[in-house]
């Protein structure tokens, strides 16, 4: 097992020329949120936002668009036709990475939504980071691996992983990971308290920071948002999971340091991930 730290980390760092614009740094599309659930999206358009990536382009609801406009100006806005997620945006290869999950919902139109996009996007190269509903539509989809495009990450946590691989204990379960990834050719993050990264190759990583204090809802859907981000800025899946997993936990180990674990929210996660890229580049060599 490799420990994530900011030794490993800075040798994978991808760096910004000077002579440069949006388009050069990638273009994330993020399918999240419905009519109930519109704080999710948000949340994840907010750290996709701060992940460096070029373009953020949300595709949800009526009203999850209007909360996310007031909140983020600088993300670009497609609308769904319906109440949920059912229809998958056009023009989909301008995209060079895909969040989906947070706060989507499971309804029967959801569901074939979500085969429709994971379709087009395996058609088309586009890796993806999948979570939450997403996973969990996937479980009750026979055949479900023969739908992941390979390079994308899941993400999912212990009762979501349970879903989808059900047979075995919560060991097996970690064989059964490593299976699954050389099988699609994802990477699979297993979050929780010092989160793992499973990858194609066979190797295991382990998270170095984050704490209880992030054990609240919307925390994952903050690292959905990142890591879709670092996969659109052109990190593959593997450094794309290890680098999200490492600043998103060094967000919530400031912020349990300045107010305690017990009292800050999920949102504040994102004005912190800045922590992290400042320490991984001001000591880059």
């Amino acid at each position: 097992m490799i420990p994530i730290t900011p030794e490993y980390l800075r040798p994978r760092l991808l760096h910004r020329d000077n002579d440069s614009h949006k388009h050069d740094y990638g273009r994330l599309l993020i399918v999240a949120g419905c009519e109930t659930m519109p704080g999710a999206a948000i949340l994840s358009t907010g750290a996709a936002l701060r992940s460096g990536c070029g373009l953020v382009r949300l595709h949800s609801t009526v009203r999850t668009l209007l909360a996310a406009a007031s909140r983020y100006p600088s993300a670009m806005l497609s609308e769904d036709p319906g109440n949920h997620f059912s229809a998958v945006p056009e023009n989909l290869g301008r995209y060079t990475a895909i969040a989906v999950g947070p706060g989507l919902g499971c309804s029967p139109g959801t569901m074939n939504a979500l085969m429709d996009l994971l379709s087009e996007a395996r058609e088309r190269a586009i890796p993806c980071v999948l979570d939450a509903d997403a996973l969990n539509i996937l479980s009750v989809m026979p055949q479900w691996t023969e739908l992941i495009p390979p390079g994308s990450v899941l993400t999912p946590h212990k009762g979501e992983l349970r879903r989808l691989l059900p047979t075995g204990s919560d060991t097996e379960r970690e064989t059964l990971a490593w299976e699954l990834c050389a099988e699609t050719g994802c990477t699979i993050v297993m979050k929780g308290y010092h989160s793992r990264v499973f990858t194609p190759g066979g190797t295991c990583l382990q998270n170095t920071t984050g704490n209880p204090g992030m054990a609240k809802g919307g925390s994952g859907d903050v690292l959905t948002g990142l890591v879709g981000g670092l996969l659109a800025r052109g990190y593959n899946a593997d450094d794309a999971a290890a680098l999200g997993v490492w600043i998103h936990g060094m967000a919530g180990d400031v912020l349990t340091a300045e107010k305690s674990a017990e009292a800050y929210d999920s949102e504040e996660l994102i004005g912190k991930l800045e922590c992290g890229f400042r320490q991984l580049y001001s000591n880059d060599k």
